[in-house]
């Protein structure tokens, strides 16, 4: 299969994993009432050309400044967000995915064609400064507009952009050594990478929706005691995550920026064949 293959096949194993809480998939529609799983597929499907795009991005690149790399590729995300729009009627289903997983698939097609090891230290390569140059260097020009951009300002958190910057140190140090030594069917164990996830996670879908960064804390205390009771594995931590669920949705929290993290584990489970 080809990395556009794979990266398809993450999405839409993520967007099948349930019961996520605060999240779209088969059962619920989660805090995103205009979502469902049918609309995800649309949008996976959509996208398949864009991953071809950054897989050949990777393999032509014949550069030694690997962040000429990612801003050619970082123009191909803005179509790809053009074409998700258009065939999800408007809904924002995967943008954080074309930034993130566009940049995995990128990265893991040009350390192939250079034989090189460690597909995130790549990732450092591509996005060095990134930081900087998306915020700092913006928000002296203009005021925040974006999630990100305020997140940035008023609490000093870097997001997905930082996550890139680091080389997705969750997705490489936490979440991928999770999954490999995970119990339970395919299901399952993405079920508990996805809850391992949110232990480390400043997920900023939910800080947009909570208003309010220590809701992190929150987070990670809850996801801890899931995986204490015995996650999936349990019926004490299958009971706990109903009513995690329920109140993720009473309170219309997201965790969109965990399920991003799960996609890029998926990419990479799937390629180094943990999965």
């Amino acid at each position: 299969m080809t990395l556009a293959d794979d990266a398809q096949r993450a999405l839409l194993y993520e967007v099948v994993t349930c019961p996520k809480p605060g999240l779209v998939d088969p059962i619920s529609s989660g805090p995103h009432p205009d979502m469902d799983v049918y609309l995800f597929i649309d949008s996976s499907l959509a996208l398949r050309s864009y991953f071809e795009t950054a897989e050949k991005i990777g393999k032509q690149f014949e550069g030694t400044d690997l962040t000429e790399m990612f801003q050619i590729l970082r123009r191909a995300g803005q179509k790809a967000e053009i074409t998700m729009f258009t065939a999800t009627n408007g809904v924002n289903t995967h943008k954080g995915a074309i930034f993130s997983l566009g940049i995995l698939v990128c990265a893991e097609s040009y350390r192939l064609c250079h034989r090189e090891s460690d597909v995130f230290s790549i990732v450092r390569h591509m996005t060095d400064h990134l930081v900087t140059r998306d915020f700092k260097k913006k928000l002296m020009a203009k005021p925040p507009v974006t999630a990100g951009e305020k997140q940035y300002y008023r609490y000093g958190l870097t997001g997905s952009r930082g996550q890139a910057q680091a080389g997705y140190p969750i997705v490489a140090e936490v979440a991928l050594p999770f999954l490999r030594d995970a119990k339970g069917n395919l299901n399952e164990r993405l079920l508990d990478t996805l809850m391992k996830i949110a232990t480390r996670a400043d997920d900023s879908s939910l800080i947009k929706r909570a208003h309010d960064p220590k809701i992190v804390t929150w987070l990670h205390q809850e996801a801890e005691r899931y995986l204490a009771l015995g996650g999936s594995q349990s019926e004490a931590g299958r009971q706990f995550l109903k009513r995690f669920d329920q109140y993720c949705l009473s309170h219309h929290y997201s965790l969109g920026g965990c399920a991003d993290l799960l996609i890029l584990t998926i990419f990479i489970g799937i390629r180094r064949q943990i999965i």
